[in-house]
C-alpha cells in the first residue's frame, strides 16, 4: 500500500499540518480541495487536509487493527485510496466532499521523514546480526518478513537517536543538559522507573538555564503523549512534532543532548537498536528475544524493552529450522547419516506408496537436530522403487532454500531412510481445513512464501512437477516450506523444459494444459500448479474441481473454462490465480513476475 500511496500525485508524505495549508492556498483554497500527507503520530496511518471556505480541517486516516484504514469514528475501507474515494461522494463527517486534489508542483517528490533514511540500514543490521544471516538468507529473510520488521524497529529505533539516554536519573540529566554549550531547547528523553522497573519516559527540556522535566505517559493501547498532549506511536515521532512546534511545552526542541560516547547507558536500556554498532544481538532463546518452541504456533512471545512479555507473529528466522542443517561450518555436509546417530521415535507423520515418514532425532557434532524420516518399505525389492526414491535425494541435496525443505543425508540401515528437516504442522491443505479461523493475510504471507521458494527453483533451472498444497508443509503457523521432490527434474542450461517419455501416475488437476497434451514440463508450468494452490490456500485445503474425473478437468480447461474463486478470496489474488492459468505457456508469468506481485499485495495488507 505505501508504495502505491507514494505514486498518488497529492500525496505530500512526511509534511507539517502548516506546510498543507500553506500547499492548498497556493492552489486556490477553494471547498474540497485536498492534499494527502503521511501522518506524523500513527505509524502506517495518513492525514487528509481539506479546505472549506477560508479554514483547513485535517483528518487522520488510522490504520486499524484488521488492516483496514478510516478516519476515525467513520466507515472502514481497504485502502487510504478508497477512503478517499468514498468521501469524494458521501462527505459522512467531513466539512465537505472531496472535489479536487492538489497535486505536487512539478520536480516536488513527498518529502522523506529522517526516520525513513535510517529504516533500511536499521533493518538490515538488525537482521543480520540477531539471526546471523548473510547472503541470499539475509535478503529472503528481510522480502518475506519486512512489514513485521519495518514495525519492530519503527517502535525501537529511539535507542538509535542520540537524544535517548536511558536509565539515568533527574539530577544526572540536568548535568547533560547544563553542559556548555547551553542552548535553548536543548533535550533529551530519559526513561522513570519506579521500583526498578520501566514505566514511562521523561523529555528534559532546557530553556534559560533551567531544565523543565516532562512526563511521557504510555496509555493501555500503547500510545505516548505528554499529559494533555498530542498521542504518538513512537518517541521520534514525538519529538519529530515538538521540534515544529512547541504545543504545550515551554519551547520547541532545537537541539539534541548528545549522549556521551563512552555511556554505560547505551547498552543498558535492554532494547535492540542501542546495540547495532558495538553489541551483538543476542540469538533469539528461552530467555531473551523469542520464547518459544520453534514448532509451536501458541506462544508466539517476545521481550519489549521494558522487559514485559508480548504476543506477535513469529518469524520464519526465528526457528531452528531457517538457516541450512550446516551453517556451521564446523558441520561438514555429507551425503549420509549413520545409523548410530539416528534415533527414530513412536507414531507416524505420513506415509504413502513408499513407505511411512517417523520422526527422528538426529545427533550431529555440536547439536541435535529433529527431523522427519521417510522410510522406504521395499518388501518386494523393488529397485525401481528405491531408484526413485535417491533421484529424489540426489535432487534435494542441491537446493539450498528456507523456504523448501532441506536434505540432511541419506541412512541406509535395516531400511533405505531419507533424512530431512521436519515441518511439525504437517500440510498445507490439512492444516487450513482443521484452522479455519486463520486470516486471509496469514494464507498471504505462506502462499508468498511457497512463490519464493519457486522463484528459487526456477532461478537454478529445476522444475517441481508436483507442486500441490498437500506438499507444501508447515513448520509453524506463519512459515511455509516446499517438499515432495520425488517428480522433479534439473534441467540442463540449454534447456527450459523437461519432456517426459510418457504418462505416468500424474496429478492431472495440478498440471498445465503443455503437460497433459505435450508431456512437457518447465517452471512455466509449475507456475500453473502454483495457480491450483493458491486456490486451495484460499479456499481453506479444498479439493480443486471437486468432484471432477480428470478427463472433465481437461475438457474444462480446453473449452477455456476455470475454476471460479473461492468464497471472500481477495480479488486481486483470484485475478492472480487466472494469471497463472494462461493456456500458452509462452505468454504465463513466470514466479519472477508472480512473487513480486504476491510480496506487493502482503505489503499492502500489512501496512
Amino acid at each position: 500500500m505505501a508504495d502505491k500511496v507514494q505514486t498518488l500525485p497529492y500525496f505530500f508524505g512526511n509534511i507539517t499540518r502548516e506546510e498543507a495549508e500553506e500547499h492548498l492556498r497556493h492552489g486556490g483554497a477553494g471547498d474540497g480541495l485536498y492534499l494527502l500527507r503521511q501522518s506524523r503520530s500513527y505509524l502506517g496511518g495518513y492525514a487528509l487536509s481539506v479546505s472549506y471556505g477560508r479554514q483547513f480541517c485535517h483528518y487522520t486516516i488510522e490504520r486499524d487493527l484488521n488492516d483496514t484504514y478510516a478516519i476515525a469514528g467513520g466507515k472502514s475501507h481497504r485502502t487510504p485510496i478508497d477512503v478517499i474515494d468514498y468521501h469524494s461522494q458521501e462527505s459522512d463527517g467531513l466539512i465537505c466532499l472531496l472535489k479536487k486534489p492538489f497535486n505536487r508542483p512539478r520536480g516536488i517528490e513527498p518529502k522523506v521523514g529522517p526516520f525513513e533514511d535510517l529504516k533500511e540500514q536499521l533493518i538490515r543490521q538488525y537482521v543480520k546480526q540477531t539471526w546471523n544471516l548473510q547472503g541470499s538468507a539475509l535478503e529472503q529473510a528481510i522480502i518475506s518478513q519486512r512489514p513485521q520488521l519495518e514495525k519492530l524497529i519503527a517502535t525501537t529505533a529511539h535507542e538509535k537517536m542520540p537524544w535517548f539516554h536511558g536509565k539515568i536519573d533527574r539530577e544526572d540529566s540536568e548535568l547533560r543538559l547544563l553542559r556548555s554549550p547551553r542552548t535553548n531547547g536543548k533535550f533529551l528523553i530519559r526513561e522513570r522507573e519506579t521500583n526498578g522497573r520501566l514505566v514511562s519516559y521523561a523529555l528534559c527540556l532546557l530553556h534559560s538555564n533551567q531544565v523543565m522535566h516532562y512526563r511521557i505517559d504510555k496509555d493501555k493501547a500503547g500510545k505516548l503523549s505528554i499529559p494533555d498532549g498530542k498521542k504518538f506511536d513512537t518517541l521520534w515521532q514525538l519529538v519529530e512534532h515538538y521540534s515544529y512546534k512547541p504545543d504545550g511545552l515551554i519551547r520547541v526542541l532545537t537541539e539534541s543532548c548528545l549522549r556521551p560516547s563512552n555511556s554505560s547507558e547505551r547498552g543498558a536500556t535492554g532494547g535492540i537498536l542501542s546495540r547495532i554498532k558495538s553489541y551483538s544481538f543476542p540469538k533469539p532463546g528461552p530467555k531473551k528475544g523469542l520464547l518459544q518452541n520453534p514448532y509451536n504456533i501458541d506462544s508466539n512471545c517476545r521481550e519489549d524493552l521494558q522487559g514485559n512479555i508480548f504476543h506477535t507473529e513469529a518469524m520464519p528466522m526465528d526457528t531452528k529450522v531457517y538457516e541450512s542443517p550446516y551453517a556451521d561450518p564446523e558441520e561438514l555436509r555429507s551425503t549420509t547419516v549413520n545409523r548410530s546417530d539416528l534415533t527414530l521415535e513412536d507414531g507416524e507423520l505420513g506415509s504413502g506408496n513408499f513407505g511411512t515418514v517417523l520422526k527422528g532425532i538426529y545427533q550431529m557434532k555440536k547439536t541435535q537436530k529433529v527431523v522427519a524420516v521417510k522410510i522406504l518399505k521395499n518388501e518386494d525389492n523393488n529397485t525401481a522403487v528405491k531408484e526413485e526414491m535417491l533421484r529424489e535425494a540426489s535432487v534435494m541435496q542441491q537446493l539450498d532454500n528456507p523456504y523448501i525443505v532441506r536434505m540432511i543425508g541419506i541412512c541406509e540401515a535395516e531400511n533405505l531412510m531419507l533424512v530431512m528437516e521436519l515441518a511439525e504442522l504437517g500440510p498445507l491443505h490439512k492444516f487450513l481445513q482443521k484452522n479455519k479461523h486463520i486470516s486471509g493475510k496469514n494464507i498471504t504471507e505462506l502462499v508468498h512464501q511457497v512463490s519464493m521458494g519457486m522463484k528459487y527453483l526456477e532461478e537454478h533451472n529445476f522444475v517441481h512437477r508436483d507442486l500441490a498444497a498437500r506438499n507444501v508443509l508447515l513448520v509453524t503457523q506463519h512459515y511455509a516450506k516446499i517438499s515432495d521432490f520425488g517428480l522433479s527434474k534439473a534441467l540442463t542450461e540449454d534447456e527450459n523444459y523437461y519432456k517426459a517419455k510418457g504418462h505416468g501416475k500424474w496429478p492431472l488437476k495440478w498440471y498445465a494444459p503443455e503437460c497433459m497434451n505435450y508431456l512437457k514440463f518447465s517452471s512455466k508450468s509449475d507456475v500453473w500448479s502454483f495457480g491450483v494452490l493458491m486456490w486451495e490456500a484460499y479456499s481453506f485445503g479444498q479439493k480443486p474441481y471437486k468432484g471432477m474425473k480428470g478427463n472433465e478437468v481437461i475438457q474444462m480447461i480446453e473449452n477455456g473454462e476455470r475454476m471460479t474463486s473461492p468464497p471472500d478470496c481477495p480479488a486481486e489474488m483470484y485475478n492472480l490465480m487466472k494469471k497463472c492459468w494462461t493456456y500458452k505457456a509462452e505468454e504465463r508469468p513466470g514466479f519472477s513476475v508472480v512473487e513480486p506481485r504476491l510480496r506487493h499485495y502482503y505489503y499492502d495488507i500489512s501496512q
